[in-house]
């Protein structure tokens, strides 16, 4: 089954792709003065000093202190510098020795849950991998993690305006804004009290090697404490969860991949899982501003000082040029064919690529392989696509599978 649409003149082949039309239709990126989608000028233009992380849909960056500003939203040296700090927490090593036993106890409970009931909604799985990993990498580990998920997620779900066509956001926000601000207000202060400061308290008397301990190291104030931990949380939980329910769907509907993942090694594993991700990347836009002049992708105009540019990542990761023929079929022979990265635009590129790639990658391997090889596993009711205007992207609702009972 697919719901991508082929575009005409290109050597097309099969379309695996399962959000292409629904993004299509549904999506509209945040106002920008250009959308670019060549995959080697996006490529450049996110290695180029002086193209800046855009926040379309955020509030403006805390310069004054930037220090206590997410890294993900710093740039240059101080962006360097803050990356620098958390890099341990994303290496091969800490993948290994930390994250990996979590993950497969966690598959280890889930799966026998799921045996015992019979029938579970893939997302509900899904979820619970990546809230017990995120947690850890960000130390969120002193409390109920079932509740700290549901903060997080109404938190990255907050922004009701986003869901609403721009011309009646205009004329609600006015009204509304107070209410936005009061439940906002109370989802910060349930993350804060109930969550960091145990957390925080903990590491403290303990430190590990973790954000929370980083930040309590650096004296970071509540407003600081808050940002990061929503930040990694909610690109951890959100966009690995919504990912492994895609390629799940992928593999129930291509026996012949499935079967290919199963006996495949890590590394083949993990270049089926990219390639996947290259066709229906969890994020359709990211944003850059940018702080120099520089030439188009055409070189008949050029990008301005103060310009945002939206990137197109799904658009660049189909970029003929860059990936060959029969951009829309999911191979995972093609990046050695090309010689290019696997995972193309879908972590981003350059000094802002997604520090946990590798940790996504892991889990969703991990997961994939234990739900797979569960007897009698099988596809009920596919999943349902919510437009997900936040993260800019989608997420799959209702996807329901079953299993032989033990």
């Amino acid at each position: 089954m697919s719901t991508g649409i082929a575009e005409a003149g290109t050597t097309a082949g099969r379309d695996d792709r399962k959000t292409a039309q629904f993004i299509a239709e549904k999506l509209k990126p945040f106002k920008a003065n250009r959308i670019e989608s060549d995959f080697a000028f996006v490529r450049d233009l996110l290695r180029t000093p002086g193209i800046n992380q855009g926040r379309p849909g955020l509030a403006p960056a805390n310069l004054d202190n930037p220090d206590h500003e997410s890294f993900f939203f710093l740039d240059g040296e101080r962006h360097r510098k803050r990356r620098a700090s958390v890099a341990p927490y994303f290496t091969p090593k800490a993948v290994l020795t930390r994250y990996l036993p979590l993950m497969q106890r966690t598959m280890d409970e889930e799966i026998a849950k799921f045996q015992t009931k019979g029938m579970a909604r893939l997302e509900d799985l899904s979820l619970q991998m990546t809230s017990n990993i995120t947690m850890e990498v960000v130390g969120l580990t002193n409390s109920d993690n079932a509740e700290l998920t549901r903060v997080i997620r109404g938190l990255m779900n907050s922004n009701f305006f986003l869901r609403m066509p721009r011309w009646a956001a205009a004329v609600l926000k006015p009204m509304l804004m107070w209410h936005y601000r009061r439940e906002r207000g109370k989802l910060i202060d349930k993350l804060y009290n109930d969550h960091i400061v145990p957390a925080a308290e903990a590491r403290r008397k303990e430190p590990k090697n973790d954000v929370i301990s980083y930040m309590v190291k650096e004296n970071y104030s509540k407003q600081a404490m808050v940002i990061e931990c929503q930040t990694y949380a909610g690109a951890g939980v959100t966009a690995t969860k919504e990912f492994i329910v895609l390629a799940a769907w992928q593999l129930f509907d291509h026996p012949d991949l499935r079967k290919q993942f199963l006996e495949g090694t890590e590394a083949e594993q993990v270049a089926i899982l990219e390639e996947i991700l290259r066709l229906d990347p969890a994020g359709n836009y990211m944003y850059r501003q940018s702080t120099i002049e520089m030439p188009t992708a055409d070189g008949n105009g050029k990008i301005n000082p103060g310009d945002v540019i939206a990137i197109n990542v799904r658009e660049a990761n189909i970029d003929p040029v860059a990936v060959g023929e029969r951009p829309f079929e999911i191979d995972p022979e093609r990046p050695k064919r090309t010689k290019n990265t696997g995972s193309w635009m879908s972590f981003g590129d350059g000094p802002h690529r997604c520090p946990g790639a590798q940790v996504a990658l892991q889990e969703s391997r991990v997961f994939l392989d234990r739900l797979f090889r569960v007897p009698g596993i099988r596809l009920v009711k596919p999943p349902e696509l919510i437009l997900a205007v936040q993260t800019q992207g989608y997420e799959l609702r209702g996807c329901i599978v079953a299993c032989d009972k033990v």
